[in-house]
């Protein structure tokens, strides 16, 4: 078992935008794909990390899984109109995936 984390920077001012437009993406394109969204999580920077940080986390089985969940976002339309939007409220760049085991 595997954790897919993906983690933005929000720009100045746009933090709760930022997460309103995840929470969206969970209901009205993530709810499209196969991953088991009752493992995801949203959190963000509070003590000891930068607070425009913000991540989103679910658990996967293999990295075959992440594979199958790329090709699947990429083909859904809504998902290429909801990119443009998020990029206003994120900082460029900042956007980055990693990949942690579950050990126990």
């Amino acid at each position: 078992m595997m954790i897919a984390r993906w983690s933005v920077e929000a720009r100045f001012g746009h933090k709760s935008q930022a997460i309103d437009l995840l929470q969206q993406w969970y209901q009205e394109i993530g709810s499209q794909t196969d991953i088991d969204l009752a493992t995801k999580r949203i959190i963000t920077g509070s003590v000891g990390a930068g607070e425009a940080v913000i991540e989103t986390e679910f658990e996967i089985g293999g990295l075959g899984e992440l594979q199958d969940f790329f090709n699947k976002i990429g083909s859904i339309k809504m998902h290429e109109d909801w990119g443009p939007k998020m990029g206003e409220v994120i900082v460029s760049g900042s956007a980055v995936w990693h990949v942690y085991r579950i050990i126990a």
